[in-house]
C-alpha cells in the first residue's frame, strides 16, 4: 500500500473567518460542564453528588454497562448542579471551578518499559479511555477487546477546522509517549495521516506508519483514511484517536496528571478576531467568544466545525471532543423567489443557476439557511461525486432508513461513522439528515448484532 494517498472525490468548502495562527490563553472559566450525551450510548452512574468537592482527574461517573469505563473531572472545584431531563436522564453536570487546579496524582508510567496491561489499566483509571473511539459503530472503544489497527488523522480538511500543525507545535514529547503506549495495545500498526505539505510534529516520531494525505474534504476524515489504508471488515475492530487527545494521554503518562487542555480554533465570519485559544475541556464558550468579539448578536455558535458540530448558546460549554468553535450568521431570513434566480454567493456542486464553479478560490460568508425544505430523496448522482469511500452512499442511506440489516452489512456499515456523510448531507437537494440516518442505522446494528 502506497504511503501517499490522494483523494480525488470531495468538496473543499472555503469560508471566511479562518483562525489566525496566533495563540492566546482564554480567561479562566467560572464553570465547566460534562454532557453525557457527548458519549454515545453511555448511561452514567454518578459517583459524586451535588455539593461534592473534586480534583482534576477524580471520577465523576462511570458507565452503567461497564464499570471500568470512568469519566473524570477536567478541573478541581465543586460539583454544583446535575441537570436532569425527562425520565431523570442526566443532561449536564456543572462544576464550579477553583481559582487554581489541584490534580489527582496517578503516578508516572514509562511507555517504553510498561506492559500493555499496565498502560490499559492507567488509561481506564485516569478517565483517558473515552478518548479512544472504535469502528464499527463509532462509539467509545470496548474495554475488553484488542484492535486490529489504530488510526489517527492529523490532517484537517473540514471548513475552518483546527490546523494540527499549529496547535500541536512543541508537543512531540507527549505525542511520542502516547503513541508508544498505544502501539502496545494492538498487534497491528498505528497509522497516522498527515498533510502532504506542512510541518507536522508526527513526521519525526517512531512506532507509527506515516501516510501523506492530499485532496479535498473529506480527505482529513479518519474514516476516509481507514477506507484507503485498511478497510474494516466484519468481526474486525479498529480504534481512532484525535491528535489533541494524544497530548492529554502523553502528559498523563509523563507527569501522572490528567490535564485536559484544548487548543481551540475560534473561527467564522462573525468573529472579529478569529484565532487560537488555550482552554480546557468543558469550558464556557463565552470566555473566548467575547474576548475575540462578535460582529452581530444574531449568530449560530457551533461547538465543532460547520458540517459536524452542535449548536450551543454563546454562554454554553465546549463539547468534550471539540477543538473548533465556529460562529456564522443565523439563517433565519428567506429570499423571495430564491429558487428561481441566479445565485452568486453560495456554494453548489450543480451548475443550474449557480456560479461558484467559476470562482474556485473565493471564500464565502454562508449562513445556516438550508435553502429548501425537507423532501423525499431525489436521485441525482451528486453524492457519489463528493463521497470518496468505496461504498454506495445512496444505497446505504436507504438501507438504514428501512432498517435492512443484511443490506447494511453488505454495503459497508462496519466502517462508516456519521461524519463520513456530512458532505453528502451538505449538498443534498432533498435536505435529508444523512448523519442522523447513519447514526440511527449504527445504533440498530449495535443493538441487534453487537
Amino acid at each position: 500500500m502506497s504511503k501517499d494517498i490522494k483523494i480525488k472525490k470531495g468538496l473543499t468548502i472555503k469560508l471566511q473567518g479562518e483562525a489566525e495562527k496566533t495563540l492566546s490563553s482564554a480567561p479562566r472559566s467560572r464553570t465547566f460542564a460534562i454532557r453525557p450525551s457527548d458519549f454515545h450510548l453511555i448511561t452514567p452512574k454518578m459517583v459524586v453528588r451535588e455539593g461534592g468537592k473534586v480534583q482534576a482527574g477524580d471520577t465523576i461517573f462511570y458507565s452503567k454497562s461497564d464499570e471500568l469505563l470512568k469519566f473524570v473531572s477536567p478541573v478541581s472545584g465543586t460539583l454544583t448542579t446535575i441537570e436532569r431531563g425527562a425520565k431523570r436522564v442526566i443532561k449536564e453536570i456543572i462544576i464550579e471551578a477553583d481559582p487554581q487546579d489541584t490534580f489527582k496524582d496517578f503516578g508516572i508510567l514509562s511507555p517504553d518499559s510498561s506492559s500493555a496491561e499496565a498502560i490499559k489499566a492507567r488509561l481506564l483509571e485516569s478517565g483517558c479511555w473515552p478518548f479512544i473511539m472504535q469502528r464499527p459503530y463509532a462509539v467509545i472503544a470496548y474495554t475488553d477487546q484488542e484492535p486490529r489497527d489504530i488510526f489517527i488523522s492529523a490532517f484537517s480538511s473540514a471548513p475552518l477546522a483546527n490546523d494540527y500543525d499549529f496547535s500541536l507545535h512543541g508537543k512531540e514529547k507527549e505525542l511520542q509517549a502516547a503513541i508508544t503506549a498505544l502501539s502496545k495495545l494492538t498487534k497491528g500498526q498505528v497509522h497516522v495521516g498527515v498533510g502532504k505539505s506542512g510541518s507536522s510534529p508526527f513526521k519525526g516520531l517512531r512506532d507509527i506508519s506515516l501516510h501523506t494525505i492530499s485532496g479535498p474534504h473529506p480527505a482529513g476524515n479518519v474514516g476516509t483514511q481507514i477506507n484507503k489504508i485498511a478497510p474494516v471488515n466484519k468481526n474486525e475492530i479498529v480504534w481512532t484517536i484525535a491528535p489533541q487527545d494524544l497530548v492529554i494521554i502523553g502528559e498523563l503518562l509523563l507527569t501522572g496528571k490528567f490535564n485536559p487542555e484544548r487548543i481551540i480554533a475560534l473561527s467564522g465570519s462573525e468573529i472579529k478576531t478569529p484565532k487560537y485559544y488555550k482552554t480546557r475541556i468543558g469550558a464556557e464558550a463565552s470566555t473566548f467568544l467575547y474576548d475575540s468579539g462578535l460582529k452581530d448578536e444574531n449568530v449560530r455558535v457551533i461547538s465543532g466545525d460547520v458540517l459536524t458540530g452542535k449548536k450551543i448558546s454563546p454562554k454554553g460549554h465546549l463539547g468534550y471532543y471539540n477543538n473548533t468553535v465556529t460562529v456564522i450568521p443565523e439563517g433565519d431570513d428567506y429570499e423571495l423567489f430564491g429558487w428561481n434566480k441566479p445565485v452568486f454567493n453560495k456554494i453548489s456542486t450543480s451548475r443550474a443557476l449557480t456560479f461558484s464553479w467559476l470562482t474556485p478560490n473565493k471564500k464565502y460568508d454562508l449562513d445556516t439557511n438550508t435553502n429548501g425544505e425537507h423532501r423525499n430523496f431525489v436521485v441525482t448522482g451528486s453524492y457519489e461525486e463528493v463521497f470518496p469511500l468505496d461504498i454506495y452512499p445512496m444505497q446505504i442511506l436507504k438501507a438504514c432508513m428501512v432498517q435492512d440489516l443484511d443490506q447494511m452489512e453488505a454495503l459497508g456499515m462496519y466502517e462508516v461513522a456519521p461524519e463520513d456523510f456530512s458532505l453528502t448531507e451538505f449538498i443534498c437537494v432533498s435536505k435529508q439528515p444523512h448523519q442522523q440516518i447513519i447514526r440511527n442505522g449504527l445504533d440498530l446494528m449495535y443493538k441487534e448484532i453487537g
